[in-house]
């Protein structure tokens, strides 16, 4: 456990866990931000102070991932599920642009559906309606069971669509700790290769959802993206601030392309209306943007986005050791196959009978909180966020091992 304000190590999904120097730094600024004499809570969005530091947090952003100047970066609230849907309507609304006269039923709408979120999204685009709605791939297809999403599929599995209006994934899926493999070898990469040959506009209309893996490590072809968009949630601020990373050409008047027979557009889901405003269009989530602009400085100090891969990289390593050492003993069974495991979200179930209350009771008596599966898939969810650090995962690969071994001694020796 923390020594430092009675806290303990929160391995939870989201709400996640902070750097504490920041939730420090953080405390000051609700009394005194910028020694205004006004808290970060309570100062005006449009004062001197605030936008400037809006823009800094858009620079720190646009260096730690190498932005290209294509690209927009937009600040906005309801979290990534709101943009289910403004994805949908801007993408149509842009599409019906690019085809003013082609009949609604021609735009489609591509979904690499690869977990719980991805599902979420491709059922958000058919409730909206405005096109067809065409899952590239599901990876339910390649389990064992036909149900469960433990794997990415090959790539010979893909099926996009000729000139879509969206092509659409989810790079980490937190509820099924499932990812995109950063090594373009992998057959659990994204198939970017394939794209080229299933559109003919030169720019791909490519969507990726990177809520619970923004800024943990590069983002792959960042700049063959239309839009990439996350939640702070997980890896880079408190809930209540989205990121949208928007090429220019996705900027579109939602109002003309509605005049062509497009869905209209809400005010505050039109990314056009957030460039030009500047993401001030209505008061923004002025404090998860000043401590989601605390964690990027602090990203930075530390050497960016190399340091947090190499260190998620050893973090993530060190927990499947721990769960691949549990399973050759018969104790613990990964969830997912192999090659498609999420650095940020590791999945497993315990065996045994009461087996995972103990394991989940044991942790929560030395200081580890949030280890309790999604409800909707239950087992054990480790969460290895930025904040984590390596001695917190030290201390939980010794408590896995402490178990295993526990689990596993003869019964007279319990």
């Amino acid at each position: 456990m923390s020594n430092n304000h009675g806290r303990v190590i929160n391995f939870g999904a989201g709400p996640s866990a902070l750097p504490e120097p920041v939730l420090e730094e953080a405390a000051k600024g609700l009394f005194n931000f910028q020694n205004t004499g006004i808290g970060i809570a309570e100062i005006s969005h449009r004062s001197k102070e605030f936008t400037s530091f809006i823009a800094n947090l858009e620079s720190l952003i646009r260096k730690q991932l190498d932005v290209p100047p294509t690209h927009e970066i937009l600040f906005t609230q309801g979290g990534g599920s709101n943009q289910f849907s403004a994805v949908v309507l801007n993408m149509l609304a842009r599409w019906r642009l690019l085809h003013p006269e082609a009949p609604a039923e021609e735009a489609v709408m591509d979904y690499v559906v690869t977990g719980s979120w991805s599902k979420k999204a491709m059922e958000e685009a058919k409730r909206l309606g405005g096109g067809r709605v065409n899952a590239v791939a599901d990876s339910r297809q390649f389990s064992q069971t036909g149900k469960a999403f433990d794997n990415i599929p090959s790539h010979d599995a893909y099926k996009f669509s000729r000139d879509p209006a969206l092509i659409y994934y989810c790079e980490n899926e937190t509820v099924d700790g499932v990812e995109f493999s950063h090594e373009e070898s992998s057959p659990a990469a994204f198939p970017f290769q394939l794209l080229g040959q299933s559109t003919e506009k030169q720019l791909l209309p490519l969507v990726a959802d990177y809520s619970s893996s923004f800024m943990c490590r590069p983002i792959p072809r960042l700049a063959d993206h239309a839009i990439v968009y996350a939640g702070a949630q997980k890896n880079i601020g408190p809930a209540g601030l989205t990121v949208i990373i928007a090429r220019k050409d996705c900027l579109v008047d939602v109002d003309a392309a509605a005049r062509l027979g497009a869905a209209p557009v809400p005010i505050m889901l039109s990314w056009k209306t957030l460039s030009d405003s500047k993401s001030l269009y209505n008061t923004p989530s002025v404090l998860s943007i000043y401590m989601t602009g605390l964690v990027l400085e602090r990203i930075d100090s530390l050497g960016g986005l190399k340091y947090f891969e190499d260190l998620n990289r050893r973090k993530a390593s060190k927990v499947y050791a721990a769960v691949k050492e549990g399973q050759d003993r018969g104790v613990f069974q990964k969830k997912v196959k192999d090659g498609s495991e999420s650095w940020m979200n590791v999945v497993f179930e315990v065996f045994g009978e009461g087996a995972e209350k103990r394991f989940l009771d044991g942790a929560e008596k030395k200081g580890m909180k949030g280890l309790k599966g999604h409800r909707s898939v239950g087992g054990i969810r480790v969460s290895l966020y930025n904040a984590i650090t390596e001695e917190q995962v030290d201390t939980l690969v010794t408590y896995m091992n402490d178990f295993v071994a526990e689990e596993t001694k003869p019964k007279a020796e319990q």
